[in-house]
């Protein structure tokens, strides 16, 4: 992967306006933008008048958790190619500065949930790497025992409270666990993370209502972040909903809302931190509408892609998150090239060893079948 993915010139296309913060619930004139039609995307100044950013150690150390997920990426699909990795697979390249930013406002006692492509979620919660793609592998050594798979990874221990297959399933379970936690009288909060193509079901509308009208009483403290990555698996946004406009959907509900460039982790970073202490503070549900893109197929089975062209994922790779941020990091004299390949480097031999874990493990052993499916002691073992 070159340094400079970016270039001098940025290409900005397919997007939406982003509010400047702090002016609460927004509703773009562009909401009802066709397929062919493009608002740009801009950095808006903060409060003191200057576009957030991060300091250059903060900023490397974002590259670093970055491209491990990238290489991590990378090498799940070698693996589901390599017919090692069973079920499906939906890797998160491309969208890498979504989860990045956001989690870094995660605090001890927050609860994280989102849908199936939920690898970099557990990642960047501290997961170990060699049990998340041991889950993956189905071993015995995996995040949940080898039963969960690319999908349905876990670590409560954590925070995460999983992925989910079912589209959409996930946002009551979100939601609820914002309310539980204000109910218990913490100021932890609920970081629910939503894709553009699971707002179209009926989940997402009851859940919305509710969330909406707990938090009038500052008892939902859920921050719904919609990871708009322009394509419902093959179906884009402008052909699923009348209404493109998906942040402003929230306003049905009572919900202030924003969008922010799901491309540049600073402007991820600002709105990640100011919403989730707003929510923290208040006990009151916020959405913001990350405008991103996955620059690979929807899943490892996804070949063709017939849906899009090579030219529009071409112009979206030239907003790279990773290449945007190396370009940063080199033009503020952060880091050399040299230093961006070492890095490079250095996480590759780590996802190595991660795979050489994986391909090591054990299966689970048969006993595994009955645990962890009812609660108690797991004695049931298949016999009367």
């Amino acid at each position: 992967m070159p340094a400079h993915l970016a270039g001098d010139g940025v290409v900005v296309f397919f997007t939406q306006n982003v509010p400047q913060s702090g002016k609460g619930t927004t509703v773009a004139a562009e909401s009802q933008r066709t397929e062919e039609e493009s608002v740009e995307v801009r950095e808006e100044p903060s409060e003191n008048g200057a576009v957030a950013s991060a300091d250059g150690e903060h900023l490397v150390d974002l590259y670093k958790k970055m491209i491990l997920i990238r290489i991590f990426e990378e090498a799940c699909q070698r693996g589901f190619r390599q017919g090692k990795i069973g079920g499906y697979l939906h890797v998160y390249i491309g969208q890498e500065a979504v989860a990045t930013g956001f989690l870094d406002a995660f605090k001890e006692g927050d609860k994280v949930i989102t849908a199936y492509r939920d690898h970099p979620h557990a990642l960047l919660l501290g997961s170990d790497p060699k049990a998340v793609m041991a889950e993956l592998y189905g071993k015995g050594t995996g995040l949940v025992k080898g039963k969960g798979g690319s999908m349905h990874l876990f670590d409560v221990e954590r925070g995460f409270m999983g992925g989910y297959g079912i589209v959409g399933g996930h946002i009551p379970l979100g939601l609820g666990f914002a309310y539980a936690m204000r109910y218990q009288q913490t100021d932890h909060i609920t970081q629910l993370y939503l894709g553009d193509g699971s707002m179209h079901n009926g989940a997402f509308h009851e859940a919305a209502n509710m969330s909406g009208l707990w938090g009038k009483d500052g008892m939902n403290p859920c921050l719904f972040i919609i990871e708009n990555n322009q394509y419902g698996m093959g179906t884009s946004v402008a052909r699923s909903t009348a209404m493109t406009d998906l942040a402003a959907k929230f306003d049905a509900y009572g919900i202030e809302n924003e969008k922010v460039d799901g491309m540049d982790i600073e402007a991820v970073l600002e709105v990640a931190h100011r919403a989730t202490q707003r929510v923290r503070e208040t006990g009151r549900p916020y959405a913001v509408e990350a405008l991103t893109y996955r620059t690979v197929p929807h899943g490892a089975a996804d070949f063709f892609e017939k849906y899009r062209t090579k030219d529009e994922v071409k112009k979206w790779r030239e907003r790279d998150p990773i290449g945007l941020l190396e370009h940063k990091l080199l033009e503020r004299d952060v880091l050399d090239e040299e230093s961006l390949e070492e890095i490079k480097g250095e996480m590759k031999e780590t996802i190595d060893e991660v795979v050489r874990f994986a391909n090591e493990s054990e299966e689970p052993p048969i006993e595994e079948l009955y645990s962890d499916v009812y609660a108690g002691q797991d004695e049931y073992l298949g016999e009367e």
